[in-house]
């Protein structure tokens, strides 16, 4: 069987001793070092080119975002497992931006630890339990937040398409919205031009089929 080489880089000694002993179980993986902060997680990670690299967050010299990101920028193939205190979204999604294939909280059970450095060795993306709840939460209110029709269009155009949409012409759209008369023409314009459409008719009908009317 292939050995996982394995880097461990978190600045808590006893925690580091610990990840050691409980991997060093494991015939397939080898620890072929230990940082204890962030530049020196990029040094030795330059040096040795382990498979997978453990990477806690809060580090003194380099923070472990700022590490993983400096790590891949030299060596991407390198697959960073980053295990940590902290659950919050900034550090989830921070270290998922700079390029982490996985996210495990330091209360992880051993076997879930094992799983996730197998997982990240072979490229795969792996996140604990409670980080994947996160991660589903925040995407679903992100797809909650709807996201302006036309988005092409200005707020004021978008207005504008609206009153097309009910029907209005030039002079009575200027008269709602106190503008003149050209300026109106120069805003439908403007929108024909960007909905890629000949005339108000089909822009009226565009319109509506997106619910705007």
């Amino acid at each position: 069987m292939e050995q996982i080489s394995v880097l461990i880089a978190d600045d808590h000694a006893f925690y580091r001793e610990g990840i050691r002993t409980m991997l060093a179980t494991k015939p397939d993986i080898e620890i072929v070092g230990m940082a204890e902060t962030g530049a020196k997680a990029v040094q030795m990670s330059a040096a040795l080119q382990p498979d997978v690299v453990l990477m806690d967050i809060k580090m003194p010299d380099m923070n472990g975002i700022e590490a993983t990101r400096t790590i891949l920028d030299i060596s991407p193939h390198i697959g960073i497992l980053v295990v940590t205190m902290f659950d919050d979204d900034e550090s989830v999604f921070a270290a998922i931006r700079a390029g982490a294939r996985g996210y495990l909280l330091k209360d992880a059970h051993y076997d879930d630890l094992i799983r996730a450095v197998a997982a990240v060795s072979r490229g795969e993306a792996i996140f604990g339990p409670a980080i994947a709840r996160r991660m589903i939460q925040y995407f679903g209110l992100l797809r909650q937040v709807s996201l302006p029709l036309f988005p092409e269009l200005t707020e004021r155009e978008r207005e504008i398409l609206g009153l097309i949409a009910q029907g209005h012409a030039n002079d009575a759209i200027a008269t709602i919205l106190v503008l003149s008369v050209k300026t109106v023409r120069n805003h439908v314009s403007n929108i024909l031009s960007k909905l890629q459409v000949r005339d108000r008719a089909q822009a009226i009908v565009k319109a509506r089929d997106a619910g705007l009317s």
